[in-house]
């Protein structure tokens, strides 16, 4: 009787421990992960732009009319045009993270000019003469201009662009001197041609590199192909002229920056998951 007994209380011992631990068992909550949305912000608004830049000019020659009898046009021997630095500023305006326009005006500083021609000369005896001409001129460009970014990379944005505008090219007065080839002594006295002023159509190709200083600062590294027009040169002075040149090209080393305005420079706050609670 006394064995049933203790087995019965054993059993009934062993059975509380187990309903116990089944009361003290809770299966752990789903944790909660409410992340926000992530979006990509647009960068949009005005900016200011300025660049400084070195041109390496090139020409693709030149015309004169020969006066007297033969008052026809014929091409300069040879042609020269030296390197000048630039100078340029304008606005514009990001549309959206790949696209953005402005417009700017570009000063390119005095580019002299050394030429040649051959024909014959008023020295005596007569002979077939070539001359040497000089002169130097300076050009104010306009231009609207298109670019798209071709996406970013840590701090570094690529972008091709191209533009169209005008040029206003001012050529100096130029200084004619023609010598007999058998002796350079013998010249004729030197003349002055007196320099013209145009607009011209204009062209380019831009590609290159935004760089991210701050959130609106932006450095600007940058190659550009400009072509300007044909246009006049020179006006007549004894017996000869006037004379112009066939259009203007240079290959442009670009350094500049831009200021944007209404940039949103928040920084994203980090998301941060909420405690997970267990009750």
């Amino acid at each position: 009787m006394k064995m049933r007994l203790a087995t019965t209380v054993a059993a009934a011992v062993l059975l509380a421990g187990v309903a116990q631990s089944a009361d003290l068992y809770q299966p752990q909550p789903e944790p909660l992960m409410d992340a926000p949305e992530v979006t990509v912000q647009e960068a949009t608004g005005w900016y200011l732009r300025g660049d400084v830049g070195y041109s390496f000019n090139k020409m693709r020659g030149a015309k004169y009319f020969q006066g007297g009898a033969a008052d026809s046009e014929v091409d300069f021997a040879s042609t020269h045009i030296k390197d000048s630095f630039l100078l340029g500023g304008g606005v514009g305006y990001q549309i959206n993270n790949y696209l953005r326009t402005d417009v700017t005006f570009d000063y390119l500083t005095k580019s002299d000019f050394r030429g040649s021609t051959t024909g014959g000369c008023g020295v005596l005896p007569a002979g077939p003469c070539i001359s040497d001409d000089r002169s130097s001129f300076r050009a104010y460009s306009l231009m609207a201009n298109v670019y798209v970014d071709l996406g970013t990379y840590a701090y570094f944005t690529p972008y091709v662009g191209a533009g169209f505008g005008a040029s206003y090219v001012k050529w100096d007065k130029l200084r004619n001197t023609s010598c007999e080839v058998g002796d350079p002594t013998s010249c004729d006295p030197t003349s002055e041609h007196g320099g013209k002023g145009k607009w011209r159509a204009t062209g380019a190709l831009m590609a290159g590199a935004t760089i991210d200083v701050t959130c609106n600062l932006k450095a600007d590294v940058g190659y550009r192909f400009r072509y300007i027009d044909a246009g006049d040169m020179f006006g007549f002075a004894n017996s000869g002229g006037p004379g112009r040149d066939k259009g203007i090209y240079s290959h442009e080393a670009r350094l500049g920056a831009r200021y944007m305005f209404n940039n949103n420079c928040e920084a994203p706050v980090a998301y941060e998951p909420e405690p997970i609670v267990y009750k």
